[in-house]
């Protein structure tokens, strides 16, 4: 379960729409704490301050795994502070694919993956709640239609 959560988390650091990615992190780790197969460590200051506000992570041990996550109110009442992150500090390495990590956090979630979702009549189509085309234009410049219906012809 932790290499699956590394894996994602890995990802999402560098996806074009990492939410989706976060979400079934948090959503995973969450409840790995509920079932008391994870543990709070302590609250850090985060790397990346929001609004040039600084703001705390939550620290999260899973197996010899650690995660950061958003905390709680509560976890500012409960938590020791820990002070700036540990840049020394690595994950262990796992060789599991993102593709197997997210079949594994789907399951435990009991979560369909969107991708399948997506899979009608035997065709691959994109899911529209992360691929959303609002635009006129193509990626290139050139202009298609503001119809999203096909143009054939009956």
């Amino acid at each position: 379960m932790a290499q699956a959560i590394f894996v994602v988390n890995k990802h999402a650091k560098t996806a074009s729409e990492p939410k989706q990615l976060y979400t079934v992190k948090k959503k995973a780790i969450e409840k790995l704490l509920k079932q008391n197969r994870a543990k709070k460590v302590g609250l850090h200051f985060s790397d990346h301050p929001k609004y040039s506000h600084q703001h705390s992570t939550l620290l999260v041990q899973v197996d010899n795994f650690y995660f950061h996550i958003p905390p709680k109110k509560a976890d500012f009442d409960t938590m020791k502070h820990l002070g700036k992150i540990d840049q020394s500090f690595r994950n262990p390495k796992t060789t599991l694919s993102l593709t197997k990590a997210k079949k594994i956090l789907y399951t435990f979630l009991n979560w369909e993956d969107p991708e399948k979702r997506s899979k009608k009549n035997g065709q691959y189509q994109r899911s529209h709640q992360y691929y959303n085309h609002t635009s006129p234009f193509s990626p290139w410049g050139q202009f298609t239609t503001w119809n999203h219906k096909s143009n054939k012809h009956k």
